[in-house]
Parts: structure tokens; C-alpha cells; sequence
């Protein structure tokens, strides 16, 4: 029997019906602030999250599902969705009209990691990116939407900030924490790989022997320019304004190289060792990066299959209209019946002819509002009947008044 390649999942029932109320509430809350849908494909060149994600990380150094296609290319299923949206971003020449542009979108991402809960080789993301705009309200503004998302969810969660810095802050920095890596032999192999291209991200690895050894290291957080210090003075006192909850952790670093000044997760200690839900930043020499223009921008985005436990669904009301034959004469006009009324509401139709008791227990396994049948006495008389399954009335109407 063929199965589904490891760290691969079909979404079916009761997740489906998760995954869609995620997605659309998440896509109206990013509408009301603004933004509009993006979608990119999910093959793109390897390069472009070469030159973006970066070298450093451990999506471009083990993870990307890269190959050569027939056409010798040299392509990769997309590990994340910042970089898309961003090639599209200079693609269409908006970096060159300087024109503000806040995108939203989801979908699949892929990544070749040891499949564990909540996260798998397939898994989607739910991702937002607002190009051109500096301001640090911005910032704020997406860390709004987001915590505005979590809450409408009922997901619990912590806001960790951080400040990456600018390229006036970021190199002296660097030569202070180069300089403190050089006598430490004994960090992890990943973090001697980290050293020599961004030292930055030896502070984001997991190993508990690296932490205890950069317990003494520099931080970012204490050699900031004065711009970057106003920002994220002017940041927090927003967040201070609208009573959101914050901790400052001066080694929240990200996983991708793009990343300058602004960053923060959303953690939760409710999906296990694996604490981050959501997160995003600041990334405004990206564009550049990627051969645009100067242009600033600032996204994020969450893995959906790790918030799925978490989210709290409505308790499901009754709704739509179940439709049954109780004969075999019957069976023509219920099909009719229900093309008809699929023009304004949500029907099912069975097709075989069965006994009202039965239609009734298909009834209510549907959750559907209305049972809708049809038999001899109803053909006899022109009429169909009705039982609203939520009030338990019954009614015999006429297909004009049905369909009305």
C-alpha cells in the first residue's frame, strides 16, 4: 500500500475544517489592517533563498528540497515565504515605483528535518510582509495584528522583543563577538560554522553547553546606535501604551540571516520543548539583497500545524439543508430540488432512496439545520416536507415556498 513519504500528512476532518477557520480568519483580520493576498509559487531558484535565508542557516545548509530539473535549473521547493513575496515585490517593480504594498498569504512550505509534533517536512505557514514604510508604528502595527490573531484563536502565548541593529551598529558588534568566539573551542560544530559566517546566530543555538558558555557573551541589545535605541525605546513604549506584555531576550536572534533591528516570537510552553508559534522582524536590506532597490520591510509569519491543538473552534451550530428521496419516483425531483437551492444555500443531497428514519440519522450526522424529504404521500399532494431538526417542527410546503 502506497503511504503518504515520511513527515507528510493529509489534512482531513475534524483538522480540514481547523485549518479553514484558521485561514479565513486570519486573511479578515490582515484585510482589516490593510493587506492583501499574495501567492507565490511553491518551486523556485535555489538562489533566491541563497542569497536571502543565507548560507548561515540551517534551512540552506540541510534542509531545502533542492534538485536540478529537466531544464538543468537549479530549483528548490520553498522553505519559508518572505523571499517569494519579496522576488515578487521587484518582479512587478514596485521597489522601483516606491510604492507602499503589505501583502498576506498561506500555503505549503517544505523542509528536510526530523518530522516530530507540530513540525513536519510539508507544513504551512500563514505569513504577512508590508514593504516601504520605516516607521516604527509599522512594527508595532504587525505585532498587533498578530497578537489580534492569537487572541481571537484563544492561543495563549508569550511576546519576546529583541533589536538586531543597523549596519552602523551591527559590525562593531560583530567584531566584539568574533572576537569572544575565538578562544572558544569548545562550542558545537554549528556554532564554529556560525562563527566565520554570522556570528550573531551562534546565540540562537539550542545546544545547552554553547548557552552556558555565551552566558559572558556581548550583546546586541547593549551596543546599539542611538536610531536603533530610540526605535526600540519608541517600540516598546507602544506596546507599553496598549498594555500588551513583553520580555526583553537580548539572544532572540531569528532563524534567518535577513533579519536587522526589530525581533520578536510568540512563544507558547503548551506545544512542548519547542516553544515558538509565531515570530517575524525587520528586514530592510533584503530587497536590496535580492538586486532591488533600497526598500524597507518588516513581516511575519506562524506554522499552522503547530498552532492546530491550540486553537479553541466555535461549538458548531446547526446550518444547511439535508435532502432525501423516500422512493424511487422521488429521487428526480430532491436532485432538482437541491441544484436549486445550492444557488443561496449550503445543501447535501443523498442519492439513494431510503427509509425517514435513516435520512433523519444522515440528518443529523451532517449537523444540517433542516431535513428535507420527499415520498409518495408528498408527491401525491405537491408538497415536501420539512423538519427543522434544531426547534423539532414539521412542515409540509410548497417547492415555491421551500425554494424561496
Amino acid at each position: 500500500m502506497i503511504q503518504a513519504l515520511r513527515g507528510m500528512k493529509d489534512i482531513l476532518t475534524p483538522q480540514s475544517q481547523k485549518y479553514l477557520y484558521f485561514i479565513e480568519n486570519c486573511s479578515r483580520i490582515a484585510q482589516n489592517y490593510g493587506f492583501e493576498y499574495i501567492e507565490t509559487p511553491i518551486l523556485e531558484e535555489t538562489a533566491l533563498f541563497r542569497r536571502s535565508v543565507g548560507e548561515s542557516s540551517d534551512i540552506v545548509g540541510k534542509e531545502m528540497y533542492q534538485f536540478t530539473d529537466k531544464g538543468k535549473n537549479d530549483v528548490c521547493m520553498r522553505p519559508e515565504g518572505t523571499a517569494g513575496v519579496v522576488r515578487a515585490f521587484i518582479q512587478q517593480k514596485y521597489d522601483r515605483a516606491k510604492v507602499q504594498k503589505k501583502f498576506f498569504y498561506y500555503g505549503p512550505m517544505f523542509r528536510y528535518e526530523r518530522p516530530q509534533k507540530g513540525r513536519l517536512r510539508e507544513f504551512h505557514q500563514f505569513g504577512v510582509e508590508s514593504f516601504n514604510q520605516s516607521n516604527i508604528k509599522e512594527d508595532a502595527t504587525i505585532i498587533l495584528m498578530l497578537k489580534e490573531m492569537l487572541d481571537f484563536f484563544g492561543i495563549g502565548y508569550k511576546l519576546e522583543l529583541n533589536s538586531l541593529g543597523c549596519s552602523e551598529c551591527m559590525p562593531p558588534y560583530r567584531d566584539k563577538l568574533v572576537n569572544f568566539l575565538k578562544n572558544q573551542d569548545t562550542i558545537c560544530e554549528d556554532c564554529k560554522r556560525r562563527r566565520d559566517t554570522n556570528p550573531i546566530r551562534v546565540l540562537d543555538c539550542k545546544n545547552q553547553k554553547c548557552q552556558d558558555i555565551y552566558t559572558d557573551a556581548p550583546l546586541l541589545i547593549d551596543n546599539l546606535c542611538s536610531t536603533c535605541r530610540g526605535d526600540f525605546e519608541e517600540l516598546k513604549a507602544i506596546l507599553d501604551r496598549f498594555g500588551i506584555k513583553y520580555t526583553i531576550n537580548p539572544k532572540l536572534v531569528r532563524g534567518l540571516d535577513y533579519y536587522n533591528k526589530t525581533a520578536f516570537e510568540f512563544v507558547s510552553d503548551e506545544i512542548g520543548s519547542q516553544s515558538a508559534i509565531a515570530g517575524g522582524g525587520r528586514y530592510d536590506k533584503l530587497v536590496e539583497y535580492l538586486d532591488g532597490k533600497p526598500t524597507s520591510g518588516i513581516g511575519f509569519a506562524m506554522g499552522i500545524e503547530r498552532l492546530m491543538d491550540l486553537i479553541v473552534m466555535p461549538k458548531n451550530s446547526r446550518e444547511g439543508y439535508y435532502v432525501g428521496a423516500l422512493c424511487d419516483e422521488a429521487s428526480e425531483l430532491c436532485f432538482e430540488l437541491a441544484i436549486e437551492m445550492r444557488k443561496s444555500k449550503k445543501v447535501t443531497l443523498n442519492y439513494d432512496k431510503k427509509s425517514l428514519k435513516a435520512h433523519l440519522k444522515n440528518a443529523d450526522k451532517q449537523n444540517a439545520r433542516y431535513c428535507v424529504c420527499v415520498g409518495e404521500d408528498e408527491l401525491a399532494q405537491e408538497k415536501i416536507w420539512v423538519k427543522d431538526l434544531l426547534n423539532k417542527e414539521e412542515k409540509l410546503l410548497a417547492k415555491d415556498d421551500l425554494l424561496g
